[in-house]
């Protein structure tokens, strides 16, 4: 086992100020494990300790699991990425004639043009409606006058989304925004094509082949396995933030293919040999190398220097090597995924609550590992300084129908940045890109102009969405 100590004596400092009670945190190294740590615990109140075989949900990191279904199917001859999805999903419309021209690559690559949409929100409701804790979750807004019924199916997600109106970023290839919609969307394929469930085809031809004895899609499926973590929420309270027990965990059976898995640190350190090892668990090919090198094949931008793939974000250009990675973030979860291929490290991140630096602590735990100093970035983003005019043209109130608001105004010179009831200063890093830390976590903002050069759009946090006012 490699010594982590510099970068242990960071992360106890993140843990403490976020007050996260439970992180799990693992390396390989050409497949064989090199570091491992728990932080914490998976109950506050027992002292239970979170180990690597902690049960975790993993959130998001699931849309690669997602990809690689759709990668198997395409190896089968079942399907092509390049298939138009309405060949599968005839009854998917959007308020666009560019419906047509969307393809599997474009929702894997989150490029059919689709803009943040409600829609998960609905999937979640049967949770919602049954967890106090939903009020605390940030940047969730539950109006309680919205007489919507829950989305159970895929074809109500589809029927969902040909009832919004909304107008799409561009043409079908030419704009990324994170969707969440488009994953799901996935799943109904990868269920229609194979002729059994999107979970059951999943376990059969990824989790059991890897042996990932601890992995599930419902918690229901590990039985009386009990090295489960407790989720957990925050809220404000008279003394700070306070941590409190939550137990209901979000399910969203039509949304699935989005971010709905559970798993442990060495399960997923399993899981993660598919892409270091060119396709190959054990003495099991999960996947063709072909495949596995479609899914990290840069194909688009989504910030600079950080580019998505099929299911995962590549940056070619990270301290010498190429990164590649994926985050969760979700009531009770905030993971990480990450793997360099040419160095052979893989990587895992578990935590039990929502909207805490994880991929900051990843970070830290990389750097250390490579003998850099742990809070070293990949990139250098040095601050330029802008007329007021200049500024002025950035201000603006940009919302998202997943439900984030942000306020952008001027204030002493600088512009200053909202969202969620915190505010804090961005600074400009480039044409119309400027640099943001949010809970010690560094977010790209991009003001995106239309034809005429005036702001008509934001791009944050993965997801573009219009200035309102």
């Amino acid at each position: 086992m490699v010594n982590m100590n510099a970068f242990e004596e960071y992360a106890d400092g993140l843990i403490e100020k976020y007050k996260i009670p439970g992180t799990a945190i693992g390396f390989a190294h050409n497949g064989r494990t090199i570091y491992e740590k728990g932080f914490g615990y998976r109950n506050i109140e027992k002292k239970l300790p979170v180990t690597m075989d902690t049960v975790f949900g993993i959130a998001s990191v699931t849309k690669s699991f997602t990809c690689m279904a759709i990668m198997q199917l395409q190896e089968q001859g079942r399907l092509s990425v390049h298939d138009p999805v309405m060949k599968y999903l005839p009854e998917f419309s959007t308020p666009a004639d560019a419906t047509e021209k969307m393809t599997i690559h474009h929702f894997m690559t989150h490029t059919a043009g689709l803009p943040p949409l409600p829609s998960l929100i609905y999937a979640k409701k049967r949770s919602l409606d049954r967890d106090p804790s939903a009020k605390d979750y940030p940047g969730l807004k539950i109006e309680q006058d919205d007489t919507r019924g829950p989305i159970d199916t895929y074809e109500q997600l589809m029927e969902f989304i040909a009832g919004l109106e909304f107008e799409l970023l561009g043409e079908p290839g030419t704009q990324f925004s994170y969707s969440n919609d488009s994953y799901a969307l996935l799943g109904t394929i990868v269920q229609r094509v194979s002729g059994i469930s999107f979970e059951q085809f999943v376990k059969e031809n990824i989790l059991e082949p890897c042996g990932m004895e601890h992995t599930c899609f419902e918690i229901e499926e590990l039985g009386d396995y009990e090295n489960i973590t407790s989720l957990y929420a925050a809220r404000e309270s008279d003394h700070g933030i306070e941590v409190y027990e939550a137990p209901v965990w979000w399910e969203s059976p039509s949304m699935r293919g989005a971010g709905a898995l559970k798993s442990t640190v060495n399960d997923m350190l399993k899981y993660a040999e598919i892409i270091r090892n060119k396709g190959k668990v054990g003495e099991k090919q999960i996947l063709t190398e072909e495949s596995v090198h479609q899914m990290i094949t840069p194909y688009i931008e989504c910030s600079p220097g950080r580019f998505y793939g099929y299911g995962f974000m590549i940056t070619p250009e990270y301290h010498g090597a190429t990164l590649v990675e994926h985050g969760g973030n979700l009531k009770a979860i905030a993971s990480q995924l990450c793997i360099i291929p040419e160095k052979g490290f893989t990587g895992m991140i578990l935590t039990n609550l929502a909207g805490v630096p994880a991929v900051t602590i990843m970070s830290g735990a990389l750097n250390d590992l490579e003998d850099r100093p742990v809070e070293a970035t990949p990139f250098s983003a040095e601050k330029q300084v802008l007329t007021m005019e200049k500024l002025k043209e950035y201000e603006g109130t940009y919302k998202s129908n997943e439900g984030m608001s942000l306020t952008i105004t001027v204030k002493e010179g600088e512009l200053d940045f909202m969202s969620q009831g915190s505010s804090f200063p961005i600074n400009c890093v480039g044409e119309d890109l400027f640099l943001a830390i949010v809970n010690d976590q560094k977010e790209l903002i991009r003001f995106v102009r239309d034809e005429s050069g005036s702001i008509e759009r934001i791009a944050y946090h993965m997801r573009q969405f219009p200035k309102v006012k």
